[in-house]
């Protein structure tokens, strides 16, 4: 029993020192102890665990019992003294066996727990990036608008100054426009009169052509 127990408490260091130093046999023995913890494993080593701890408070009982039965003789006997050191040496063991599985345990969830962390971790830093991916895709956009839109602003400033410029130089015109029709009804009045004074000129010209016909006819009468 004594050797079983140096072998369990052999092979636990040995995992356990595995499981401490990242070397390729970490990975076969995470995935050893996770097919041991599926299933009916559990249940097992629990059981084989309450044996151990019965056991260990079996031998503590018996020493107990030595120890008392030596100071109620008052002498040493050699057999209680092997027996002692025996049970000494079987619950050393035990106790040493069980807290050895329960780090080893410990050490399993903390490896599991601290994979599971770093996935996490590893997929809250690709969302981060797909995040400032978008934000710098974002930010280029709102840049090529605010350029587009000062293009825009400055096309029509342009347009309002040319509307500006076309606005003046319509009234302008408008304003020509009007000066020169009134210049031409100024020159249709001229025109009107200068057609009357010719007309009475005319007129004037007739009857004195008419009064000197008439005259001549007298004088050859």
């Amino acid at each position: 029993m004594i050797q079983l127990f140096f072998t369990v408490i052999t092979a636990e260091m040995a995992l356990i020192l595995i499981l401490l130093f990242k070397t390729p046999l970490r990975k076969l023995a995470i995935l050893s102890l996770d097919r041991v913890k599926r299933g009916r494993g559990p249940v097992v080593m629990q059981t084989v665990g309450g044996t151990v701890f019965v056991v260990f408070l079996s031998s503590v009982y018996s020493m107990m019992k030595i120890q008392k039965r030596t100071m109620d003789e008052g002498a040493v006997n050699p057999t209680d003294q092997v027996l002692m050191a025996k049970h000494l040496l079987e619950a050393s063991l035990m106790g040493f066996s069980l807290f050895l599985a329960l780090m080893l345990d410990r050490l399993h969830n903390y490896i599991r727990e601290l994979r599971l962390l770093r996935k996490d971790m590893e997929a809250v830093k690709k969302q981060n990036r797909s995040f400032e991916d978008g934000k710098n895709g974002a930010s280029e956009e709102m840049k090529a608008l605010e350029n587009e839109a000062a293009t825009l602003r400055e096309k029509v400033k342009h347009l309002e100054t040319e509307c500006e410029t076309k606005t003046k130089e319509a009234r302008a015109g408008g304003a020509n426009a009007m000066a020169l029709k009134k210049q031409s009804e100024g020159f249709l009045l001229e025109y009107d009169r200068l057609l009357e004074d010719n007309q009475n000129l005319r007129n004037q010209l007739q009857s004195i052509d008419r009064r000197l016909s008439h005259s001549d006819s007298k004088k050859n009468t």
